[in-house]
């Protein structure tokens, strides 16, 4: 459950906040006016937020390179449809497992 306090609340208990999002490893939204601000969250999460956006930059590296490869490839040639190289694949997997029995 997301908890919530003012911002006044955790101007007056910080340490119990800060003990509190530490111990509890859950963050703790600060609100001013009702709407939330900002969010307190233990250095552990934080750096699991860190790694995760590392992560999907890694992946997206990946995906583009990909993609660039597979330019260089088709030349002008332009791709098939997904639902075509679905198709493709199927056709070749069935062949496979009727080869099978």
């Amino acid at each position: 459950m997301k908890r919530a306090v003012s911002a006044t609340e955790a101007r007056i208990h910080f340490g119990e906040l800060m003990r509190r999002v530490v111990e509890s490893q859950e963050p703790i939204i600060v609100e001013r006016g009702g709407k939330p601000h900002v969010v307190v969250l233990s250095v552990n999460q934080y750096e699991d937020l860190l790694a995760g956006q590392q992560e999907q930059e890694d992946w997206r590296e990946l995906v583009q390179q990909a993609r660039e490869q597979i330019r260089a490839e088709l030349g002008e040639r332009e791709l098939p449809p997904p639902e075509e190289v679905l198709r493709q694949m199927r056709e070749e997997r069935d062949a496979q497992l009727l080869a099978l029995r």
